[in-house]
């Protein structure tokens, strides 16, 4: 499947892609108690149009799979054009605003390629203030976030990043979610080995976590400049014997964060569901999970999202100094006391006691494209407002316009409102197209694909078309956005938008975009064949040219 479901969110909300793999849109509501066994629409005469008889170039078989029942109300666009020649090879209504979901990321990841190139790194510093004598520092450090994605945490061996095809990300609402295997705290253990190298042996004053680079929010939650482990703390559930509690683990583990279960081990091959975890009522650092694992199955992943990031990237600094045999004499679990940070101007001129590099930015770009993380794409919009000389991550929107106007995007075949794709951002699938149009142009347009799924491969299209003769040779980003349609008790698939580049069975080079919008489905598990909807039309594409 290309995208999985993110939310459920209250009455006129959306299921929002968070990193993974649906976005919902939830109107009225998507509960169990409204779809859940609930009756479908009586059959009522429909006024559908009899479907679409002919595309100039669109091979017919990709009719068939346009014209099915749950499309009948709603409306396909393609583009597809020749790299090598300018050719336009498929045109359906391409010149027409449609919603594309997660595919904005191609335009605020591409944005910041355009911007920096995909060797641009931030470095991520820790300042020092007051005088170091003996060892012992009489005054500060200040870990400063620059808004680096995987601070070191999802780096492999060779110095790139790692992600699975179903990330942590998406781990609550859909099972099969998978951990990599690297540490995500070794950017903070590296930058406390640097503390104790430069000489610091014991911190007398305050440790604070800086965070003021920029300001930002995505589905009414902060977007921040520190990020250590995406600020999740994954829960790994694994089944005991039938009838005992499942054994699970923390992790990152840092204190004050506790785990109580309350999971119980039912029989294999048994219904087993786990709720999503929650704060105790009693202790808010405690997190109470709870339901049921079948025995014998995999161990099954949930994630609980942090609420103060500064607070927990403070204490798990503090940790990692102790480790490295730094002392530290305040207190580790307390809440950050950003109240104590000097001016900015003032921190900008401390010394450095540490730094930490990012991952280049085209491993940043292939996290965000790969596993389609929201809370990523947003950050580079914040870092682009940075640049510009903005705190406001909302003004990365009008930076992002400008470096794709400089490059001849016709930036009004787009109306954007964000840069990870929730509900109401606008394209039409030709600026699409000309955008991969303009990246394919780039000495570094191979890297470029390199950073978007892989049909029938990786990624977020790991699961779409992967027994066609096309796998392996498109290489697309996703988009999905899913209501609900209360009034007749059935999901409504807002988009399911599929648009990259493709090397044809020919030999020819295309970029395209197919989006659908307005699909409707009595179950859930209709709308994930949608992802295989558009891949199927994709496929069939490059094996006709």
């Amino acid at each position: 499947m290309s995208e999985r479901i993110i939310a459920v969110r209250p009455a006129r909300s959306r299921l929002i892609r968070g990193a993974g793999i649906i976005a919902i849109v939830a109107s009225a509501s998507l509960t169990a108690g409204c779809f859940g066994g609930a009756p479908g629409p009586k059959s009522t005469k429909s006024t559908a149009s009899p479907g679409i008889t002919s595309v100039p170039g669109l091979p017919d078989a990709a009719l068939e799979v346009m014209n099915q029942p749950q499309f009948s109300h709603g409306r396909w666009v393609i583009s597809v054009e020749d790299l090598d020649t300018g050719e336009t090879i498929i045109d359906l209504d391409g010149d027409k605003l449609a919603e594309p979901g997660s595919f904005v990321k191609t335009y605020s990841a591409g944005a910041a390629w355009v911007k920096w190139g995909p060797d641009h790194t931030i470095t991520t510093p820790v300042k020092q203030s007051g005088t170091v004598s003996g060892g012992t520092l009489s005054g500060d450090l200040i870990l400063v976030g620059q808004g680096d994605l995987t601070m070191g945490g999802r780096t492999k061996a060779d110095g790139t990043v790692d992600y699975t095809n179903l990330d942590h990300n998406d781990a609550n609402p859909l099972p099969g979610a998978t951990l990599t295997t690297e540490d995500p705290l070794t950017g903070l253990n590296d930058l406390a080995a640097q503390v104790k190298a430069s000489g610091i042996t014991e911190v007398k004053g305050e440790v604070i976590v800086d965070d003021r680079l920029f300001t930002g929010t995505l589905a009414e939650k902060p977007v921040t400049p520190i990020i250590i482990n995406q600020n999740l703390l994954d829960i790994m559930i694994t089944p005991g014997a039938e009838g005992k509690p499942a054994t699970t683990a923390l992790t990152p583990a840092v204190s004050p964060w506790k785990l109580v279960s309350k999971v119980q081990t039912v029989g294999a091959g048994k219904d087993a569901e786990l709720d999503d975890p929650t704060v105790s009522p009693e202790d808010p650092n405690t997190i109470v999970i709870s339901g049921t694992v079948a025995a014998g199955s995999a161990p099954a992943l949930k994630v609980y999202e942090l609420e103060d990031p500064a607070t927990f990237a403070r204490t798990a600094f503090i940790e990692a100094l102790q480790r490295a045999g730094v002392t530290v004499s305040t207190n580790p679990t307390a809440t950050n006391p950003e109240q104590s940070l000097p001016d900015q101007a003032t921190v900008d001129a401390l010394p450095f006691a540490a730094k930490l590099v990012s991952l280049p930015l085209g491993e940043e770009v292939k996290y965000v494209m790969k596993i389609s993380y929201n809370r990523g794409a947003q950050t580079l919009v914040c870092r682009l407002a940075v640049d510009a000389g903005k705190t406001a991550c909302n003004a990365g929107i009008t930076v992002m316009q400008s470096i794709w106007a400089d490059v001849k995007l016709d930036t009004l075949g787009a109306s954007l409102i964000d840069g990870s794709g929730l509900d109401g951002n606008l394209i039409t699938a030709q600026n699409a197209v000309d955008i991969q149009a303009i990246m394919a142009k780039r000495p570094d347009a191979k890297r470029w694909q390199g950073t978007l799924p892989i049909l029938g491969v990786d990624g977020s299209l790991a699961d779409v078309q992967a027994d066609s003769k096309a796998a392996g040779k498109v290489f697309a980003k996703t988009g999905t956005l899913l209501a609900g349609d209360a009034f007749n008790s059935r999901y409504r698939l807002v988009t399911k938008t599929l648009g990259g580049v493709m090397d044809t069975q020919k030999g020819r080079h295309f970029a395209f975009t197919i989006m659908v919008n307005q699909g409707f489905y009595k179950e859930l598990a209709g709308v994930f064949e949608a992802n295989d909807d558009v891949g199927k039309v994709a496929a069939l594409i490059q094996q006709a040219y």
